[in-house]
């Protein structure tokens, strides 16, 4: 196999698993399938994506990471949540893997509710931070999957036009 198609493999992949990681916290997200876009695009000699296409594909990247850090800890923040209740959040995103598609939705609310538990807070404030949590890190992803599915046009729209 010709060492350029297995460069437009790698290219493709790493664009996938970035879309998958928007969904799959534990995967990397869109600054991989930015990687994938710049890759293809450095295989193609610029011809088809330029440097103004590139600009704005990066743009998009940028909003996205903020877009991960700003929507839990905003949902989280407006209803008062504890360092504590954040760091839980995190850890029940990840402990959230390894229980299927139930862990990944319940997992950031119930390490949100344990870490406020464990701040002190009472049962029905936990749960509404833990809620809020929840809640910012859905609109999150959803955010970001309409960042990354946006990408993905402005890609394909520079490679074929």
């Amino acid at each position: 196999m010709d060492l350029e198609v297995v460069g437009y493999i790698f290219a493709a992949v790493l664009m996938v698993v970035g879309i998958a990681g928007i969904i799959l916290p534990v995967l990397p997200g869109l600054p991989v399938t930015f990687l994938g876009m710049l890759l293809a695009a450095w295989l193609d000699g610029f011809a088809r994506v330029g440097w103004v296409s590139l600009v704005v594909l990066g743009v998009m990247t940028a909003l996205s990471v903020v877009v991960d850090i700003l929507s839990s800890v905003m949902g989280a923040r407006r209803v008062g949540a504890s360092r504590k209740a954040l760091v839980g959040a995190a850890l029940g995103t990840v402990a959230g893997l390894f229980f299927g598609p139930i862990g990944i939705v319940a997992g950031p609310f119930l390490g949100a509710l344990l870490g406020e538990l464990w701040h002190g807070k009472k049962l029905n404030l936990a749960a509404r931070v833990g809620l809020a949590t929840w809640i910012g890190m859905v609109v999150g992803m959803v955010l970001k999957l309409g960042l990354g599915f946006a990408m993905l046009g402005w890609f394909l729209l520079a490679w074929f036009l």
